[in-house]
């Protein structure tokens, strides 16, 4: 089980994006980097495509990933960025992992 998943909301806490919040569209697990909606734009430069007639060229801004340890998952109950703990629920016969927030306790 992983700590940070698709659709969770996210606060970036180094690099040039320290302080931002967005939702993770995209996780790159053999990487171990994610994609956030918003955050670490970069400048690419991109040649004209002359054979295909539909590229254009110039300057295209994109998102870039960023690793996994400079975010921290933002808790849904608090609301403050949090580290992730595990807590095992019981249902029957069944047991589950189910993540959950290290201030407030809360499952996510």
């Amino acid at each position: 089980m992983e700590r940070i998943r698709k659709d969770d909301q996210v606060k970036v806490i180094a690099g040039k994006d320290a302080g931002k919040v967005g939702r993770v569209v995209q996780v790159l697990r053999e990487r171990d980097r994610v994609m956030i909606e918003g955050v670490n734009y970069v400048k690419k430069h991109q040649r004209v495509q002359t054979q295909s007639g539909t590229t254009e060229g110039g300057i295209i801004e994109t998102e870039a990933s960023v690793h996994v340890s400079n975010v921290m998952p933002v808790c849904p109950s608090c609301g403050e960025a949090t580290r992730v703990g595990y807590v095992y629920e019981t249902e029957g016969d069944r047991r589950s992992k189910a993540r959950s927030c290290r201030r407030c306790q809360g499952t996510f």
